[in-house]
């Protein structure tokens, strides 16, 4: 295999290396640099031995990802505030026309379940992403993690009653997130609390992740009462050149502000039985730069 067609069969494997890297570690940064230490193993492999690259990538991706996993332990330790993934912008609507399949990868990548996946070990992780999101067979995960394939059935069912214990309800249709979202802003820009207050299920949850580099708040807020006024009163500190703008972001429909041509936060939501149930706003500068501002 020539540098050239090692060069076109990583390429053509990458978006699912970076899938699943995302998957497990919740940076774009960290998965961009496992992807890349994949490229560098890769370069050097003996090639002329490997019967099925994508099997074989996956495979140095799954093991590099678990070692940086574990290597950032201490994360959830000296993060400041709560922690959220950083957004991703996923498109699968070319890429993936079926509609159950596409349902599935975007609950794979949604906040919602990532911040769940937090909570699982590197192993119960891998076992996760690679099932649950990619639909590999149990013995295809067990040679890509060097276990039995009697064990790695029992990491994928402790890994899935963990995620439906702690994964929120909430609806996944599009269209509804999208105009409930719009609605959302729109009471709050406009200090309307009692129209926000509609939309809002009395248990709903705020969670502001801004990792201590920008304003947010410091816990998780919780109730209606609470969540409305924080929203109405961070509205009105909002710059005036301030400019709004919708996105697939994390396999469902997200806000992005942008305040002097720059990100300065997203906003999604989780909703179920026509109301929001969590409010998600990342405002982690670092989390934000990936982000299209154009």
């Amino acid at each position: 295999m020539t540098t050239d067609t090692a060069t076109d069969v990583f390429e053509e494997h990458r978006p699912v290396l970076l899938g699943v890297a995302y998957r497990m570690l919740g940076r774009l940064a960290d998965a961009e640099d496992v992807v890349q230490e994949a490229w560098l193993r890769w370069s050097r492999a003996d090639r002329t031995a490997v019967r099925e690259p994508r099997g074989y990538l996956v495979r140095i991706t799954t093991r590099l990802a678990i070692d940086r996993l574990r290597q950032i332990t201490s994360r959830g330790e000296t993060y400041v505030g709560p922690w959220l993934p950083e957004p991703c912008v996923t498109d699968f609507g070319d890429v993936v026309p079926d509609t159950a399949e596409r349902a599935v990868l975007a609950d794979s990548v949604s906040l919602a379940v990532l911040v769940v996946l937090e909570s699982l070990s590197p192993l119960e992780r891998a076992v996760f992403v690679l099932r649950e999101a990619f639909g590999y067979p149990y013995a295809e995960i067990a040679a890509v993690l060097e276990r039995e394939e009697a064990a790695v059935r029992q990491l994928a069912g402790r890994a899935r009653r963990h995620v439906d214990e702690r994964r929120p309800r909430y609806d996944v249709d599009p269209a509804q997130r999208r105009d409930l979202t719009e609605r959302f802003l729109a009471a709050a820009a406009g200090g309307d609390l009692e129209g926000l207050m509609a939309m809002l299920a009395p248990g709903v949850r705020l969670v502001g992740d801004s990792g201590g580099k920008s304003r947010a708040p410091l816990r998780v807020l919780e109730s209606a009462d609470k969540v409305g006024r924080f929203l109405v009163g961070a509205a009105r500190k909002t710059a005036p050149d301030a400019t709004l703008r919708f996105l697939e972001l994390n396999g469902g429909p997200a806000a992005l502000l942008l305040a002097g041509g720059k990100p300065d936060f997203v906003l999604q939501l989780d909703i179920a039985d026509g109301r929001v149930q969590c409010v998600y706003v990342v405002r982690n500068p670092d989390k934000l730069r990936s982000l299209p501002t154009d």
